[in-house]
């Protein structure tokens, strides 16, 4: 995949400092750095005010939980909407992209909860973490229970505070109210989406129902979202957003399309996840789906015998993956990426943007596409 070349319409943008942008090499690790120097900023402030009595496990558990690890994908989409939208580079503008990866640790740790998923970024999940600490304190009770419970209290924290730094950016109020339209729409949205999820679950298991799920949970919260939360800070107009879904829906697609390859193909080392856990669970990827449609009767037989067993060990598992091979579903999901991938660049080419713009969101989607983790 190339960078598309600048066009006639190419706006110039402000001048950024070098460093500032999200592409490959340094450039993209200084955003991620600025990102990260926000997040603890903020999370060094909450420390003063953690309530007289309270156990601080809860707030120590999060500010590393959020520090440590994590691509920065939804602040770095966040802060080129803005810049596309005409936005110059600036403290502010990265503190409200950095908020979004509080409300990202929001989403993972309720996500582990309901998926029973006990590794997180290469460490135990939050719900583990909590778990194992009952255990070894010999409390009372059930530790299983107990590391859901206090997990789900980490969950809403981390809403409340993503809300709170959005808030306390630094840009004026009529920003903040337009970029927080956006933002509160992305929540609704993202938590339709994993109720969604559920429900696919004990539904038809269809590609469609898969698609719509991904669409709706990951994708849109991952890159259309923060691409248009930041545009609106800038005050963007419809056009611009518009652009931006055209962009970012099909991308936010191929994001979470490798992510559910990654789940079951991926080197857990390099992930940090389990590559048993999506298919003990029976997760409704549109991998699965497309390998249940593909299927001969005997695959179609193991896949019912081995897929959702919560026993599966990796004698099964390596099972599994032959067949999602053999029946080509893993070649049509890879398919599916490319398609999307080049959807979403193709879009590029003719939206009003900054040639720095376009050329950064191009290295994002090859990027997304890509990735390893």
């Amino acid at each position: 995949m190339t960078v598309a070349p600048p066009r006639p319409g190419d706006r110039p943008g402000p001048d950024a400092p070098a460093g500032a942008g999200a592409g490959a090499g340094g450039v993209g690790r200084s955003l991620r750095e600025r990102c990260d120097a926000e997040l603890t900023a903020f999370l060094d402030r909450q420390d003063p005010h953690w309530p007289d009595g309270a156990p601080r496990g809860v707030y120590d558990t999060l500010r590393r939980f959020v520090l440590v690890g994590g691509k920065r994908l939804r602040p770095v989409f966040c802060y080129w909407g803005w810049r596309g939208a005409g936005g110059a580079d600036c403290r502010e503008i990265v503190a409200a992209a950095a908020a979004l990866e509080i409300f990202h640790a929001f989403a993972l740790i309720h996500d582990d909860i309901m998926d029973g998923s006990d590794r997180r970024r290469g460490e135990p999940s939050v719900h583990r973490i909590f778990a194992d600490l009952h255990t070894r304190s010999s409390w009372r009770g059930d530790s299983g229970r107990y590391g859901r419970n206090a997990a789900l209290l980490c969950g809403d924290l981390c809403a409340a505070w993503a809300d709170q730094m959005f808030h306390e950016c630094g840009l004026d109020a009529e920003q903040i109210r337009r970029g927080y339209a956006v933002f509160a729409g992305m929540r609704t949205e993202v938590i339709a989406g994993q109720y969604l999820d559920l429900v696919s679950g004990v539904g038809d298991g269809s590609v469609a129902s898969a698609l719509t799920v991904i669409r709706m949970k990951a994708a849109r919260y991952t890159v259309t979202r923060p691409l248009q939360i930041g545009a609106a800070l800038a005050g963007a107009g419809p056009e611009l957003l518009d652009a931006y879904a055209a962009f970012g829906d099909p991308l936010g697609d191929a994001f979470q399309l490798r992510d559910d390859v990654l789940g079951v193909f991926g080197d857990p080392a390099v992930t940090g996840k389990s590559v048993l856990d999506d298919l003990r669970e029976g997760k409704s990827t549109v991998m699965m789906a497309q390998a249940r449609n593909l299927a001969d009767r005997s695959q179609a037989a193991r896949l019912r015998e081995l897929f959702g067993n919560p026993e599966l060990d990796p004698t099964g598992a390596d099972e599994l993956r032959s067949i999602i091979v053999d029946t080509g579903a893993l070649e049509a999901i890879e398919q599916m990426i490319r398609i999307r991938t080049q959807e979403a660049v193709t879009i590029l080419v003719d939206a009003s943007l900054t040639l720095e713009t376009r050329t950064e969101l191009t290295a994002l989607a090859e990027s997304v596409a890509e990735r390893q983790s």
